[in-house]
């Protein structure tokens, strides 16, 4: 695994950080029986009903209902529909930004951006002032769901990239799957998860949660664009850490 060595001086960054506000999300009562069900059906069910795909990310598609002016944000783990809530229009490409995704970034933004561009630096040896201002911008538009801009440099491509992955990890992190676990639990694996990936303390989140048994969970903890796996108790022992 990967290790990110961070250290940064971005004092006014880290000023700014706030917590974290939940955003309340949970499947449209059109789509709620889509949840777990595999990714191909499911596909072909949004569409009889009325869905299009509107941006794909990854494990993370957005689907927008003209009819109904609704953006659904779908996440899928081994090809089924993990979770599946409410996004903002702006997530589709239709208005402005705000709402659900708003809420749900935050006040992340200082601290995802100092592990993002420690990281980016050590991969390509540049400390360049103008080369950091570009890979922030990007970050930023890609964490708020900002319009791309293909002309720009690779700093700024890198830097949205990064954004994009921070956005969807929060937003996965506020999905009532993930809320359906102990918050002990979530809390004792994403403090590990720094830990494990050696970033900044609030930097890695849960992003998926499944159930064992006997009071264990099974928690998949991003941190940034890399991924493990955390064994849990509910009251927060952690009994291991894995690659995933």
């Amino acid at each position: 695994m990967k290790r990110i060595t961070t250290f940064v001086s971005m004092a006014a960054l880290l000023a700014a950080v706030l917590p974290l506000s939940p955003a309340m999300a949970a499947p449209p009562g059109d789509v709620g029986d889509l949840v777990g069900a595999r990714g191909s059906s499911g596909e072909s069910a949004l569409q009889s009903r009325g869905y299009r795909i509107a941006k794909q990310n990854g494990l993370t598609n957005y689907w927008w209902n003209s009819a109904k002016d609704q953006c659904i944000r779908v996440v899928t783990y081994n090809g089924r529909y993990d979770a599946i809530d409410s996004a903002s229009d702006g997530d589709c490409g239709h208005g402005g930004g705000g709402g659900t995704a708003a809420a749900a970034v935050a006040g992340v933004a200082a601290i995802g951006l100092i592990a993002a561009l420690a990281s980016h630096k050590k991969s390509h040896n540049d400390s360049s002032a103008q080369h950091d201002s570009e890979y922030e911008r990007g970050y930023n538009d890609g964490l708020y769901g900002g319009d791309y801009d293909r002309n720009d440099s690779e700093a700024y491509h890198s830097g949205y990239s990064a954004g994009e992955a921070e956005r969807d990890n929060r937003l996965a992190s506020n999905s009532h799957i993930v809320r359906g676990a102990p918050a002990a639990a979530q809390r004792a694996c994403a403090r590990r998860g720094d830990d494990y990936q050696n970033v900044p303390a609030g930097s890695s989140v849960p992003v998926s949660v499944y159930p064992q048994g006997s009071d264990r969970y099974e928690i998949i903890v991003a941190s940034g664009h890399y991924r493990a796996r955390c064994t849990v108790t509910g009251n927060g022992n952690v009994i291991a850490m894995d690659p995933y």
